[in-house]
């Protein structure tokens, strides 16, 4: 559809984009929930990964276990949770990679 009213900026009309990241955030037209949720339990997963030693000791405690998993993991899918809609399919998704570490991280089958 094309921008019957395009903004300018500084003389210069601005390029309509579908969508952008900003601060690390997916933006698309429709404000940005759906490619940015995906993206974010993408970067979480990593994250949960990257720490799977944590995950095997034996040494450690579940106590802290759980403490690393929510301080180093949980942050990086949550961030910026409050400021997106949420629709069912999102907070399913986000409840099911939760699920998932949480039973990884408790070594519950």
């Amino acid at each position: 559809m094309e921008n019957t009213n395009p903004i300018t900026f500084d003389g210069e009309t601005l390029e309509d984009v579908e969508s952008f990241t900003y601060l690390g955030s997916i933006i698309d037209e429709q404000g940005g929930s759906d490619a940015d949720v995906k993206a974010r339990i993408g970067k979480a997963r990593t994250a949960f990964l990257q720490l799977q030693n944590i995950w095997n000791s034996k040494q450690l405690s579940t106590n802290i276990k759980i403490r690393i998993l929510n301080t180093n993991v949980m942050t990086v899918v949550l961030y910026g949770a409050g400021t997106c809609r949420t629709t069912t399919s999102i907070i399913k998704n986000v409840q099911v990679f939760i699920n998932n570490c949480l039973r990884k991280t408790l070594n519950v089958r």
